[in-house]
């Protein structure tokens, strides 16, 4: 059966076209601004990572950290900021994230040591944390038509993918000009325009009584903080080190109860019911996997260019650009062929395009010419520009506006925890392997696998959903 999608009804009498609402514009810039700094600062720390380690005199455990302790805090809380939107309203904890996010970019940029750069990007994830979530709550309540929302969410995730195509480049021209400390002071002027402008262009959305699980985040948070540490300082320390087992046993216990917190409280972590939604359930796999493979692959090559290569951190810049342009170029594709083939289609094609890219990189060396190690990864950002919208798109339908708060969150916090575990396994083949010849090789294996299982699961859960969806509301459904 076709999962071609079907128009969406047409305006009521009286109400202007959707088209032309020309404050659209101005309402996604809005609510696009935090993940804009959101995602710079994930690429453009890739691109400083070898300048932050030869002037703080880190390890790459210690770099690692500075990368996946923002990612950390903001997966640990993005579940417990959606059920805090739910209670106060969306378009408050969207600012207050927004103030959070741009006082904790000021200490990284001030950091006068590596410990001091790490919490302060701890505190980052939890700004972060709060105004994800919202984002795209308020978003959803900002567009109510099925066709225009789809639409809206290409082009958000156009501005988005935007700030991580350019991401790198920027970043090694300010590294360059300015020195590390720069990138982060960035984020200051775009933090006081997207507070200006969410305060005068975006509507409230209402709280209510929601109860915050206070012990399940808790549980949740303990457990993601012992798997990062035993996955970050497995390889400092050594596997069997008592550090690393008591934390990986800690992981364990934890993740046991929180389960059993999960069956017996009537406040949950997670909604377990929107889960019975395969459409759902897919599209968090996806967003699992997906992050996994673009965050660890771009970490991995942005090291690789400059370790294994000898680039600068401009030269690097400059170089992964040809393999990040086409997140926005394919996310404006997104918006136009969104109408003609559904998200569950679209997810599998273009894993499946991304997962056959990234394996044909698993004999790359210095010695492999440049054009070819930006062709293949180029190839699977392709992917990723169409990837990151449908997945979004997929999610919103199967939640609907009833659940945004709380599906935004589930979502991003997977995402988010793909990217925490991609990080630091691609540390951990990196480290394994001692030389930049078999730890790249390795870490596209890796990621090659990630990105084929997250097509499998589109195809067996994203697919079927919209095949369901579609059969009843044909004729013999209605």
């Amino acid at each position: 059966m076709s999962t071609a999608k079907t128009g969406a009804a047409a305006p009521a009498a009286g109400t202007a076209p959707e088209g032309r609402d020309s404050s659209a514009g101005v309402k996604i810039t809005s609510l696009a601004t935090g993940f804009v700094m959101a995602t710079l600062d994930i690429t453009v720390v890739n691109v400083a990572g070898a300048a932050i380690q030869q002037q703080l005199e880190t390890t790459l455990a210690q770099l690692t950290w500075v990368v996946d302790g923002y990612v950390l805090t903001l997966a640990s809380l993005l579940l417990l900021a959606g059920g805090l939107a739910n209670r106060v309203g969306a378009k408050v904890v969207y600012q207050w994230g927004m103030a959070v996010f741009s006082i904790a970019s000021l200490a990284c940029a001030l950091a006068p040591t590596a410990e001091v750069l790490i919490a302060a990007r701890f505190a980052q994830g939890a700004g972060a944390a709060l105004f994800m979530p919202s984002s795209l709550s308020l978003l959803v309540h900002s567009f109510p038509d099925k066709r225009k929302r789809t639409r809206m969410l290409g082009l958000w995730s156009a501005i988005v993918a935007t700030a991580s195509g350019f991401g790198p480049t920027i970043g090694g021209l300010m590294v360059s000009a300015f020195g590390w400390r720069s990138i982060f002071l960035l984020n200051l002027p775009i933090g006081a325009i997207g507070m200006i402008m969410t305060a005068r262009y975006i509507k409230p959305v209402g709280g209510g009584s929601t109860k915050l699980a206070a012990s399940g985040h808790a549980l949740f948070v303990i457990m993601l903080t012992a798997l990062s540490f035993a996955l970050i300082e497995g390889p400092q320390l050594g596997w069997t080190s008592s550090a690393v087992l008591t934390a990986a046993v800690v992981t364990v216990l934890v993740a046991g109860l929180l389960v059993v917190r999960e069956r017996r409280a009537e406040e949950h972590v997670m909604p377990w019911r929107v889960f019975q939604n395969p459409g759902f359930s897919g599209a968090n796999i996806v967003g699992f996997l997906f992050n996994f493979a673009l965050f660890g692959s771009m970490f991995m090559v942005g090291l690789y260019l400059q370790h294994a290569r000898g680039a600068s951190p401009l030269q690097a810049g400059l170089l992964l650009l040809p393999m990040t342009i086409f997140f926005p170029v394919s996310n404006i594709v997104f918006s136009r062929i969104s109408a003609i083939f559904s998200n569950g289609l679209l997810l599998t094609a273009f894993l499946l395009l991304a997962g056959v890219s990234s394996l044909t990189m698993i004999t790359v060396s210095p010695a492999t010419p440049y054009w070819v190690l930006a062709l293949a990864v180029g190839m699977a950002n392709v992917g990723a520009g169409i990837i990151s919208p449908a997945m979004t798109a997929a999610l919103v339908d199967a939640a609907g506006p009833e659940h945004a708060n709380v599906a935004g969150s589930v979502l991003n916090a997977n995402r988010q925890i793909g990217s925490l575990v991609g990080i630091a396994a691609v540390s951990v083949v990196l480290a394994a392997a001692h030389d930049w010849t078999r730890g790249p090789q390795a870490s596209f294996a890796l990621v090659a696998s990630a990105y084929t299982l997250a097509a499998m699961s589109a195809w067996r859960l994203i697919v079927k959903s919209e095949r369901i969806e579609a059969a009843n509301s044909g004729p013999a459904g209605a």
